[in-house]
């Protein structure tokens, strides 16, 4: 098995030189959704409709021997041809079947696990002017296919902040939480206190979606300073639940963005879905906000109809994209 890192594999791209199959696995979705994109890049961009193939193993149609047809087409006017693999769980971790059904059909969550020659065939012997990539949230050891990824993939693991050692110690995973979050303010061209970066790492804990999220509202919430504070950390990140079903609009109508973001989240981690979201907001608009500021009313309802357009497109993630119109309804001005 070929173990490597996310760094080692973007320098393989960099040098075009990829190895024909990866295995990226993990819970950080952010990472290995970027890594995963950034393998188009082995494709000139005007060539990429006809060499670049994004499978979500999740689809119906997306079954082990038409991954491996795919994989096995030759690269048109290119050197390489680069076929994705996303939700490949589905195929490397499908959920199993209890014993009542076991006389039924295959359901479909389990039809990754059957006809898997052809893709082990593959496997074993890939094309080597194809790159294919499955990534996946998390694989079953005990698979056949995975031990033949194992003996002819090279794997790339993102965990984000999991200890892979159940005894290592926690402060280091904060510690790792904490370069995460400064790193992420310097990319922005940003600096942050520590003890505003200490504070979101506590609060995030060993969850790297969380982690991110916050930072990302973060981000939002102190536009234009070029320096993050504590008492801006503070504002926006909170362990608490929120039990009223329009404290979203309610601090919208006030302008409290930090309080409009902050509850937007706890709505959405306590299992709110976006489109309701995006319908509390609209029904603010149309009956709140032509009272509250008539002025806003014609750029808020274009924030609505771009966010709502993003949402039913896939354009992003839906939170990035409500946390945004948040901010717009709030009164700040759109980056």
């Amino acid at each position: 098995m070929a173990v490597s890192t996310v760094a080692a594999v973007r320098k393989q791209i960099a040098q075009r030189r990829p190895d024909p199959l990866y295995l990226i696995v993990g819970d950080d979705d952010a990472e290995t959704s970027r890594l995963a994109s950034d393998l188009s890049s082995l494709v000139d961009e005007d060539l990429r409709a006809f060499n670049v193939e994004r499978l979500y193993a999740s689809d119906k149609v997306v079954t082990p021997t038409s991954i491996a047809e795919s994989a096995r087409l030759l690269p048109m006017i290119a050197s390489h041809r680069v076929v994705v693999v996303l939700r490949a769980e589905r195929i490397l971790k499908p959920k199993r079947r209890g014993k009542a059904d076991e006389s039924q059909a295959p359901a479909d969550d389990d039809v990754g696990a059957v006809d898997a020659d052809a893709l082990e065939a593959y496997v074993k012997k890939p094309e080597p002017t194809t790159v294919l990539a499955f990534v996946a949230a998390d694989v079953d050891r005990t698979r056949r296919l995975y031990k033949q990824l194992v003996k002819s993939a090279t794997i790339v693991e993102c965990w984000g902040l999991k200890p892979r050692d159940a005894r290592a110690d926690p402060r280091q995973v904060a510690r790792q939480a904490e370069v995460l979050v400064k790193q992420a303010a310097t990319d922005a061209g940003r600096q942050i206190e520590p003890a505003a970066a200490r504070l979101v790492a506590e609060r995030a804990g060993t969850d790297i979606a969380r982690l991110r999220g916050d930072v990302e509202k973060l981000m939002l919430y102190s536009a234009g300073a070029a320096r993050i504070s504590l008492a801006d950390a503070k504002e926006v990140v909170s362990a608490e639940s929120s039990q009223d079903d329009w404290a979203v609009t309610n601090a919208i109508s006030r302008g409290a963005t930090a309080e409009a973001l902050r509850e937007l989240g706890l709505a959405l981690d306590s299992g709110a879905v976006p489109f309701m979201i995006l319908g509390q907001l609209g029904w603010f608009v149309r009956e709140k906000l032509v009272t509250i500021d008539p002025r806003r009313v014609r750029t808020a309802v274009e924030a609505l109809f771009r966010t709502d357009s993003d949402m039913k497109s896939s354009g992003g993630d839906p939170r990035v994209q409500l946390e945004r119109l948040v901010v717009e309804l709030c009164g700040k001005t759109r980056k």
